[in-house]
């Protein structure tokens, strides 16, 4: 309990700094091992490797294009999910036609079929998008119809014993109480999204953070390529913290188990 307490007086900023120092000192010793060395070299000549890219002028290149297809996919993998999950949940028949496809596709690498939509959409941001989308729906869909299932059946009895419909039930009753799961897809659709950029980008693509690091690991030239690993999860963790934000903002009413 002591000890609890006295972690608890650390302010949330020093444990950020020391869980940075840690990382540093883990990464200083990946690059001094021969073993790893090659793949992480130090600090110093990462960023030297990011600035080498900025200098030829394709940094901030990849870093929109990447961006473009990340949002854009992301956004229409929310708004295709949300509307699929809750008819899924809602109507047997709904279900019990789309969630046997949800189930098998979940199940394909996005790698595998990246090169047969690149044969459909053509070379460009196209098929990156149909890629990330595809994605991000899958996993929120999924996400959002449990929540949608999982919503007290005497609610929605209740409910409907007080006369309300479809609408009102759903305006009233399932979507606040399904709001939690639909943030919770929000964030893993994020993650998502990010993760498979690599494979979006992997046919096709002009410029892009995946693209770039597909091209980069032909040449061996692991400083820029961990440069931009590193810059795409600096992506991730500020999208995550928007999403947390929202989060506390929309969801502020839930109860949370404090450790």
């Amino acid at each position: 309990m002591k000890t609890k307490k006295s972690q608890s007086r650390i302010p949330p900023a020093l444990w950020l700094l020391i869980s940075f120092l840690v990382a540093m000192g883990l990464w200083y010793l990946l690059s001094i091992i021969p073993v790893t060395s090659r793949a992480f070299p130090n600090a110093v000549v990462t960023i030297q490797g990011l600035a080498k890219m900025v200098e030829r002028g394709v940094f901030w290149q990849d870093l929109s294009s990447s961006l473009i297809s990340v949002f854009s996919g992301y956004a229409l993998g929310f708004v295709i999910a949300l509307p699929v999950a809750i008819l899924m949940a809602w109507y047997l028949p709904v279900r019990n036609i789309i969630q046997p496809w949800i189930q098998f596709i979940r199940n394909i690498p996005p790698l595998a079929y990246v090169p047969l939509i690149v044969i459909c959409a053509g070379v460009g941001r196209r098929p990156q998008i149909i890629v990330i989308t595809i994605a991000c729906f899958l996993i929120m869909c999924v996400t959002i119809y449990q929540g949608v299932i999982n919503v007290d059946e005497t609610l929605i009895k209740a409910a409907r014993v007080l006369g309300a419909d479809d609408k009102v039930i759903f305006v009233r009753v399932i979507a606040p109480a399904t709001l939690p799961f639909i943030m919770t897809a929000v964030r893993l659709g994020a993650s998502v999204a990010l993760t498979t950029l690599i494979a979006a980008e992997s046919v096709g693509a002009v410029a892009g953070l995946g693209m770039r690091i597909r091209s980069l690991n032909n040449s061996f030239d692991s400083a820029p390529m961990l440069a931009y690993v590193i810059i795409i999860g600096i992506v991730g963790m500020l999208l995550e913290t928007i999403i947390q934000f929202l989060e506390r903002k929309l969801t502020g009413w839930q109860e949370k188990r404090e450790i």
